[in-house]
């Protein structure tokens, strides 16, 4: 009896603007884990414009599904796309804040089109 095999699609990215999707198939009830792996092994002996570098990067990456944090361990379906999370650099509060530090109070949020000699806000 042949084993069932499914197909998902693996997608990360190491670089801003620069996305790398794969298309894999796996066996029925693999895990994230089983995906990557399989990811890494097709990257080897296949000819794909990916450096190994990369590929041996891909498992200290944050995993997910379709846009939600998920376990390595998580079992993936078929029609799952697989997806690889970068750590942020920056906190985005934070950055939120600096810009806004650089821009001044005058041009945004509530303060942008305030009318001369009126009360901040209106």
């Amino acid at each position: 009896m042949a084993e069932a095999v499914i197909a998902v699609s693996l997608c990360w990215s190491l670089r801003p603007r620069h996305v790398q999707e794969m298309q894999i198939e796996v066996p029925a009830g693999s895990t994230i884990a089983d995906v990557v792996n399989a990811a890494a092994r097709l990257g080897q002996q296949a000819d794909t414009n990916i450096p190994q570098a990369d590929l041996a990067r891909l498992e200290f990456m944050e995993p997910g599904i379709w846009g939600r944090k998920s376990p390595w361990t998580t079992p993936v379906k078929s029609g799952d796309r697989v997806e690889l999370y970068r750590p942020l650099i920056v906190d985005p509060k934070v950055a939120r804040r600096q810009r806004f530090k650089r821009q001044g109070k005058g041009r945004t949020g509530l303060f942008a089109n305030r009318k001369r000699g009126a009360a901040a806000g209106y």
